[in-house]
């Protein structure tokens, strides 16, 4: 039992297990101010430019509500909202990785150079030495 928690340990203390949980933390955080955004900041204006609209509410009723049973309602306005969400959160991401990239290009050594033709003697004594083989 003690080898397996050993081995536990030195999988949550690898650097690649740590980046992906402070990764997911970072990420949920990102998500709600995103969410924030979109719903606060981007979609009021874009509501008002469409006659006031409010894109949370929109939903078509599938089925009316029946004595204490809600209404079956299509709420097609919320999975728009969602849908900017996403696409703004793709577009972040997209130029994070953008970044990260022409950051590493940068980083990049170049490809090590040729090596030096050898010294005129060195080829001499490899002249040398091939004819040597031959007899």
């Amino acid at each position: 039992m003690s080898s397996l928690w050993q081995e536990f340990k030195d999988f949550v203390a690898r650097g690649n297990v740590m980046d992906m949980a402070i990764g997911i933390i970072i990420g949920a955080a990102f998500g709600k101010v995103v969410s924030s955004f979109v719903n606060d900041i981007l979609m009021p204006p874009i509501g008002v430019l469409l006659g006031g609209v409010d894109f949370t509410q929109l939903a078509v009723t599938l089925k009316a509500a029946h004595g204490e049973t809600p209404a079956v309602l299509w709420r097609y306005g919320s999975f728009i909202q969602t849908l900017v969400d996403f696409l703004i959160i793709a577009l972040a991401v997209f130029f994070l990785v953008k970044l990260v990239n022409a950051m590493q290009k940068e980083e990049e050594p170049e490809a090590p150079a040729a090596p030096p033709a050898p010294a005129p003697e060195v080829v001499l004594l490899e002249e040398i030495r091939d004819l040597l083989k031959e007899k």
